[in-house]
């Protein structure tokens, strides 16, 4: 079984929960055990969040209002990857598939910012994140190893 979209959103807080619908919808329906299903859509949120925070043309005195939002389930894996066109991620090299470590400095467990690609890191199998090639932007992808409700609809074979 294999599943697959993409969205192309606005920059906007109201695309957060958008993404996140359609992927916990895809996953219900094709029996997507719930407990990775949410796992998977917090991660999503995050790194919607991020793009739609960070995720603006600023370094070239414009602004995107897109992201990119494309998620794969494919097997026994599903795979998530959302992508801006904002100045990327400081200092990271502009090719992706590096390994994300999560911040060592710590942040307040109150604190409103700064915890999501950490969340991510923790929610996810596999993390990457890096800086798109040429035009610039930020990609983050991470993907899960996916169980299944027993007597699944769509259950990979």
């Amino acid at each position: 079984m294999s599943i697959w979209w993409s969205l192309r959103l606005r920059r906007d807080a109201a695309s957060v929960p958008l993404a996140r619908r359609l992927l916990l919808g895809a996953m219900e329906t094709a029996g997507v055990d719930p407990d990775i299903s949410y796992d998977l859509s917090v991660a999503l949120s995050e790194a919607c969040a991020n793009a739609v925070e960070h995720g603006g043309d600023t370094a070239r005195g414009g602004t995107s209002e897109a992201f990119r939002v494309t998620a794969y389930l494919d097997g026994e894996k599903c795979r998530i990857e959302v992508a801006d066109a904002g100045p990327g991620f400081p200092g990271f090299p502009g090719a992706t598939g590096n390994r994300f470590r999560p911040p060592t400095r710590s942040v307040p467990c109150d604190a409103e910012h700064g915890r999501g690609l950490w969340l991510i890191q923790e929610l996810a199998d596999h993390v990457h994140i890096g800086n798109k090639p040429g035009r610039g932007g930020a990609v983050v992808s991470f993907d899960k190893i996916l169980k299944w409700r027993e007597n699944a609809p769509l259950v990979a074979v």
